[in-house]
């Protein structure tokens, strides 16, 4: 018998319609809107190329978000195995056959547009740790056996991402996946004893860094040794976002943005031109909007009836979080910069599209809260 992933014995589609997230919707709505003025204030308020696409993909992206909301959770469950093999395959062809751009071969050309698969593992790593840890008990979680796939799972990708180089993203992935597992009840000592491994082993990867990562790092310490230089841009976001002041300098109006003193502007120092055009009330304001969708997020894992779709819920709500605090500490200079776009809100593709894919199958969990997987 073959089996309908969108519909339920006893639950019809109005019944779906109705147990949506609509307050999730709206604030993924308020933020596709304000990210779209924010990427036509960045070409000076004209539609010129990144608008028009930024609008068009997040329309395209949006609907999807709500189709895949209807599909039944088990579908994620027997997908998360597969849906990981084929990013992983796709990582790996990004190696042999990926487009160089920048230094750093991350794409793929699929014609329509080139994607990016370590955006998309983001997601894969997520949801195939959230069925691994599904039915583990927390004695299985800490026994020597059950950390082997997962440990095998979480570094593999993040090598493939580092040799590209884009130490940011894997980094990004490192965090996403640990937090799964410390979610399903891995020890905390065993992450203490973790980082004490990784600081002692500092000076070995400093010293295989890429000449630019290791500038990165010393720039983040002291902007100031070359202001012109490798700390010309976060000397710039600084200015531009202490500009802004209080309620900032007014839609259109960023001096920053508009001399092109601030380079990258348009993906991942988004958040710098807004702050300066809207000031620390348009920036908390910021704030308050992703911590409402974190906080759905987290509410649709809390009402689900399984436990995978609670890790999973838990696990892409913590690595959402990770995902903003990350950009905004980058602009700020609290953190080196590490190429990590501000969700939604930055320019891209593959950033948008894994983005929209999390947060459908988080509508799914919801839609969806009462089924068991299996």
């Amino acid at each position: 018998m073959k089996t309908n992933y969108f519909t339920r014995s006893n639950l019809g589609f109005g019944d779906k319609i109705l147990s949506l997230d609509f307050k999730l919707i709206f604030l993924v709505l308020l933020l596709g809107v304000i990210s779209f003025f924010a990427i036509y204030s960045t070409e000076r308020g004209n539609i010129d190329y990144y608008t028009e696409s930024h609008f068009y993909r997040f329309c395209i992206f949006f609907l999807l978000f709500i189709v895949l909301s209807f599909i039944k959770i088990n579908f994620w469950y027997k997908l998360a195995y597969p849906f990981y093999l084929i990013v992983l395959a796709l990582l790996i062809v990004v190696h042999f056959f990926g487009i160089t751009a920048s230094g750093s071969t991350r794409w793929i050309n699929l014609f329509v547009f080139n994607l990016q698969p370590s955006e998309l593992m983001k997601i894969a790593l997520i949801i195939f740790l959230a069925r691994y840890y599904n039915r583990r008990t927390l004695v299985d979680v800490n026994q020597l056996k059950y950390m082997i796939l997962p440990t095998f799972a979480l570094f593999l990708p993040v090598a493939l991402v580092v040799i590209q180089p884009d130490l940011g993203t894997a980094l990004l992935l490192a965090i996403g996946g640990l937090a799964v597992v410390w979610l399903a009840g891995f020890r905390i000592k065993y992450f203490i004893y973790s980082f004490i491994t990784f600081i002692c082993l500092a000076p070995a990867v400093i010293a295989i860094l890429k000449p630019y990562q290791k500038l990165r790092i010393l720039t983040f310490f002291n902007p100031e040794r070359d202001p012109l230089g490798a700390g010309y841009q976060i000397i710039q976001s600084k200015i531009a976002i202490g500009s802004g002041g209080l309620f900032g300098k007014g839609f259109l109006r960023g001096s920053q943005s508009y001399l092109d003193y601030l380079p990258e502007k348009h993906t991942d120092f988004i958040f710098t031109l807004f702050s300066e055009e809207f000031g620390f009330v348009g920036s908390v304001s910021l704030l308050v909007i992703y911590a409402l969708i974190i906080y759905r997020i987290i509410v649709a894992g809390n009402l689900s009836r399984n436990n995978f779709a609670k890790l999973y819920c838990y696990g892409f709500a913590a690595a959402f979080f990770v995902y903003v605090a990350i950009n905004m500490s980058m602009v700020l200079g609290l953190v080196p910069i590490v190429g990590a776009p501000l969700p939604i809100m930055s320019y891209g593709g593959s950033a948008m599209l894994s983005m929209m894919i999390g947060l459908g199958i988080v509508m799914s969990c919801r839609v969806h809260n009462e089924d068991e997987v299996s």
